[in-house]
């Protein structure tokens, strides 16, 4: 016979095994998690944040910056290239 402790060893070692492989199989059979274009989810989370009642014209008006940005670099790009192109 095996002595008592060789046993709860073995217990312990079936609990082990079958929490294991339950997790194992808990995995299984799952859907991958769909496939997202990061560029479309963030043009989309946009949208709905410029038409939400609450801290919709904040997301507006910080778009608008950006264009204003945009538009002062691109003037401020073709001024110094016109006065580069005057000190020639």
């Amino acid at each position: 016979m095996e002595p008592a402790g060789r046993r709860g060893q073995l217990a312990r070692l079936g609990t082990a095994l079958a929490v294991i492989a339950a997790a194992l199989l808990a995995g299984c059979g799952k859907p991958p998690p769909p496939v997202v274009d990061p560029a479309v989810e963030r043009a989309e989370a946009t949208k709905r944040a410029q038409e939400r009642d609450f801290g919709g014209n904040a997301v507006k008006s910080l778009e608008a910056a950006k264009n204003l940005q945009s538009d002062v670099n691109k003037l401020a790009t073709e001024s110094v290239d016109k006065a580069e192109k005057d000190a020639k």
